[in-house]
């Protein structure tokens, strides 16, 4: 029975996988771009599988800002914490410890949204299946986004460099087409952003 739910995990994981490659290709122009090796975006994506975390995180290394990025890390990646009080709701009660501490180690916003969905009581199995779809690409596209980095033209790199925003608006504007709410917030968010970055 594990086995059945953990391949059907790893089904579901593997267009996850797919889309956390390319992004985390990017992230892995960002980390050559801030000088980090192959070997540290590795274990910069490995331990931290969060896209907007891993990207901030990236950004104070390369501005050398050191203390700031454990603050940083925990204001951006808040949200998991919500995430992941949500996601014990739909765990059997009888979940022993080592399932719910794995499960905490790679919750993502796209491992959330399939184990949510999931009826009755998630399945550890299913989750971990996905995990083990997902995780690998996730760090396999940094390794390769710093080793091509390397090789690539200058105006290449910097194109890859905004991929993960990219990711961001095109996860919004569909929604921002079907919900005037949501199209309000979001130009709202843009024209607060733009103001951060304007005044004094």
């Amino acid at each position: 029975m594990p086995k059945r739910h953990f391949l059907r995990g790893l089904r579901d994981g593997f267009p996850i996988g797919l889309g956390y490659f390319a992004v985390s290709f990017g992230l892995g122009i960002s980390c050559r771009a801030a000088n980090l090796t192959a070997f540290q975006g590795f274990l910069l994506s490995f331990l931290n599988n969060a896209s907007a975390g891993e990207y901030g995180g990236i950004t104070i290394i390369a501005s050398d800002s050191g203390f700031l990025m454990a603050a940083m890390m925990l204001v951006v990646n808040a949200r998991y914490m919500l995430m992941s009080c949500a996601l014990s709701q739909h765990l059997s009660p009888d979940t022993p410890l080592i399932f719910r501490l794995i499960i905490g180690y790679d919750l993502t916003d796209e491992l959330f949204g399939i184990a949510i969905s999931q009826p009755g009581y998630l399945n550890v199995w299913y989750y971990i299946g996905a995990m083990c779809a997902a995780m690998p690409c996730w760090s396999a596209g940094t390794v390769i986004g710093v080793l091509l980095g390397n090789l690539m033209p200058v105006w290449a790199v910097s194109g890859f460099s905004v991929m993960l925003f990219g990711m961001f608006i095109a996860i919004i504007v569909p929604m921002g087409k079907r919900d005037r709410v949501v199209l309000g917030c979001i130009i709202v968010s843009f024209l607060l952003g733009w103001l951060a970055s304007v005044l004094p």
